[in-house]
């Protein structure tokens, strides 16, 4: 009989050191989905500065600013998803991308600053999905492995998703054809 006290209570002591290791882990992914939250709030909060920038040119396409206003309007109203980012992304870059026909807006001051905070906007962002992504690797690695994988189950932890989005100062290399 004493020997299967012995035997529940070292059960209970190792279940309760697995839970531990588990709550460390899904609280470190909170803590580094928070970073993610604060650079795509900067990036953001830095939206309409860009389109207000390029405002004044008035040939310039409205469209593109019309559909990134609508697309940060969406994402703005839910917790971002990795498609509404893209989205966002996508539309920067066609902003930029326009950008370079008008000379003038290429050397307006207030635009080149936009676009120098946004590139450190996209490499914090960069740094923080990083670090968000090897939290949640370390985290389902404890929830997928044994034998924590044994107490994940009792207690209802679930594998996280990675997260990734495109960034709006990603440039596609180029084709070269020498032929």
């Amino acid at each position: 009989m004493s020997y299967l006290i012995i035997a529940a209570a070292t059960v209970c002591a190792l279940l309760a050191v697995l839970y531990n290791k588990l709550v460390r882990a899904k609280n470190r992914v909170r803590e580094a989905w928070s970073g993610i939250d604060v650079q795509l709030k900067r990036r953001h909060d830095l939206i309409p500065n860009i389109i207000e920038a390029v405002k004044g040119y008035s040939s310039f396409e409205r469209s593109v600013l019309e559909k990134v206003t609508k697309t940060r309007a969406l994402a703005a109203g839910a917790r971002e998803t990795s498609e509404s980012e893209n989205e966002i992304s996508r539309g920067i870059k066609e902003i930029f991308a326009v950008a370079e026909a008008y000379p003038d807006l290429k050397a307006n001051r207030s635009f080149l600053d936009l676009q120098k905070t946004l590139s450190e906007i996209e490499n914090d962002l960069q740094h923080a999905r990083r670090y968000y992504n090897g939290s949640v690797r370390d985290y389902n690695t404890l929830v997928q492995t044994f034998p924590t994988m044994i107490a994940a189950a009792l207690f209802g932890f679930k594998p996280e998703e990675f997260f990734e989005i495109e960034y709006a100062t990603e440039r596609k290399a180029p084709d070269v054809d020498f032929e």
